[in-house]
């Protein structure tokens, strides 16, 4: 029977397709047995000149044959069957293996003979079908053979299949091959119409007991690649094949537990506005404390003032006396706006100072134009420029204090000023508040506390402040040894606390001792000699209201957003 081998892509461009149009003739027809015995070629040589035909096409080296396999190649290229009675075949060639060489391996060099085509034969010897299996194998996982030959596939199909599947090829030999694509464009189908399948059996060889081919010695160290081992480790292998579909066991580590098979929600983090339940019960306990040791105290202060000798204290120093200089009564409208503005500015200098200490990363900076090196944070610059502008208010204030002689109602004159302000504080903590009033002359308490603040604590603030900003001059080496740095950062926050607790003592005592009249006194100019015509009159509260609104405004507005622009009129913002 005669079959075409498939044929692939040129080997040059524009050539016909590789390899060129041969037919392969079978001398043994498909279901009769050829005899197997008394070869003139032996099992043993013609399993060892196939091996050796095969690594000749497979090795980097120059292959040398054995003279069976020399036979075999001759029996080939003549077309006649060997002496076993196999169809005989040529290997595919395929690229040479150097640059313009002949395609490998030669034409006049190997050729191998297929494997038997007996269907019926059971008594077929073992070793000849074991030993074409292993070679096949062998050659199919080399690395370094690029493709098996047409010859070595054949075998490794026929092994593989059983008694019943080579009966079933038998029956379908004699079909006609299908057809697939053309080989060229515009040609026919291939392979061409008329084509037979010839499908060659051989015995079942998994059921055979399976033995190890001992290779050609000689040979093998012809070609220098020892093949004993390999051959054997590819025997066992066959040998112990099992099917793959069924998953192999395994010992059993883990089991199933009791824990959730989902990832739980981590807890969300308290936040530091809302304290824990322990933490709330500690405050109150701790406010409750305070509590009981204000009322004590008060209750202490109380009695000591009923005292006979302390009763003579508070008729000589009542707590205020009356200044050295004239001045004249009331409050002009440019205190007002003073104290406003004032207040205005404290509030945001204090937030913007606490921000600039718990900043890490700032997300803004600002830097002067054409001073790349003084790049800041846009808080700090904010806290700055607010610190600018509280001390031009601060300024204006002292300039007209002293310009219209109020400068008498918070700077002490006499130094009965400090009994009086003993006097004020005992009255103030029991709770009998002093009967002054403010329109005309302050209390001693008052005087003092007003002063430290004015002539003491702001000007601290300014002298810290102004050795930590970019004003000051780098360059004056010996002004920066004599006030360091260090002294103003370890001053300047106790001042900012300072100024915390004046405003917290400052707003209660307004509300406590009269917060209409008071706030009259300070919102609204409005006030009397007596301290009586003007005690019902709400305008002082309602301006006061609307200081609040607009300093809680100033408050919210105070983020880069709105800071941003204006920062942009006096230097560069940018994002880094």
């Amino acid at each position: 029977m005669a079959a075409s081998i498939r044929r692939g892509l040129p080997r040059v461009k524009g050539g016909e397709p590789w390899p060129p149009a041969t037919e392969i003739e079978a001398s043994a027809p498909v279901g009769e047995a050829a005899p197997l015995e008394a070869p003139a070629v032996t099992p043993t040589e013609a399993s060892t000149a196939r091996e050796l035909a095969e690594s000749t096409a497979s090795s980097r080296a120059q292959a040398v044959q054995s003279p069976t396999s020399r036979a075999l190649d001759e029996s080939a290229r003549t077309g006649s069957p060997d002496a076993g009675g196999r169809a005989v075949v040529s290997l595919r060639r395929g690229l040479p293996r150097v640059a313009g060489g002949e395609p490998w391996p030669p034409a006049d060099a190997a050729s191998v003979a297929s494997a038997p085509a007996v269907a019926a034969n059971a008594a077929a010897p073992a070793p000849v079908a074991s030993s074409a299996r292993e070679l096949a194998e062998s050659t199919a996982s080399s690395r370094e053979q690029g493709a098996q030959s047409a010859t070595s596939r054949a075998v490794d199909a026929q092994a593989a299949q059983a008694p019943a599947a080579a009966q079933a090829a038998a029956a379908d030999a004699g079909a006609a091959a299908r057809r697939g694509l053309p080989r060229v464009p515009g040609g026919e189908p291939w392979p061409p119409a008329g084509t037979t399948r010839a499908v060659a059996t051989q015995p079942d060889v998994a059921a055979q007991p399976t033995v190890a081919v001992q290779p050609d010695v000689a040979a093998a160290e012809q070609i220098g690649a020892p093949v004993a081992a390999s051959t054997a480790q590819e025997s066992a292998a066959v040998a112990t094949r099992s099917d793959v579909s069924t998953p192999l066991p395994y010992p059993r580590t883990v089991w199933q537990g009791r824990a959730p098979r989902h990832a739980a929600e981590p807890l969300p983090e308290p936040s530091p506005l809302r304290p824990t339940w322990p933490q709330a019960i500690g405050g109150l306990l701790g406010l409750a404390s305070l509590g009981l040791l204000a009322v004590a105290a008060v209750f202490l202060v109380r009695t000591f003032l009923s005292l006979p000798f302390m009763q003579d204290f508070l008729v000589t120093y009542p707590g205020e006396y009356h200044p050295a200089v004239e001045v004249e009564p009331g409050f002009a409208p440019w205190a007002n706006w003073a104290h406003f503005f004032n207040m205005f500015l404290m509030v945001l200098i204090i937030r913007s100072g606490l921000r600039v200490r718990s900043e890490k990363r700032p997300t803004v900076f600002w830097a002067p134009r054409g001073d790349s090196k003084g790049k800041i944070s846009l808080t700090l610059w904010f806290h700055q420029a607010l610190d600018l502008l509280w001390i031009i208010n601060g300024v204006i204030f002292v300039v007209l204090l002293f310009t219209t002689g109020h400068w008498a109602r918070i700077v002490p004159t006499s130094w009965e000023v400090f009994p009086n302000a003993l006097s004020a504080g005992l009255q103030y903590v029991s709770f009998d508040w002093p009967t002054d009033n403010g329109w005309v002359n302050y209390n001693s308490l008052q005087q003092l506390a007003y002063f430290v603040t004015v002539f003491i604590a702001a000007p601290l603030a300014i002298a810290t402040g102004f050795r930590m900003s970019g004003l000051w001059p780098k360059k004056a080496e010996k002004l920066s040894k004599t006030y360091p740095v260090e002294w103003a950062r370890a001053l300047h926050f106790p001042v900012m606390l300072y100024f915390v607790a004046f405003i917290i003592v400052h707003v209660a005592l307004v509300f406590l001792t009269g917060m209409l009249r008071n706030l009259n006194h300070m919102f609204a100019s409005q006030g009397s000699v007596d301290g009586v015509a003007y005690a019902a009159d709400w305008t002082g509260f309602w301006v006061f209201v609307l200081a609040i609104a607009v300093i809680a405004g100033g408050w919210f507005a105070a983020r880069p957003l709105v800071l941003a622009p204006i920062a942009k009129l006096f230097g560069q913002v940018s994002g880094r």
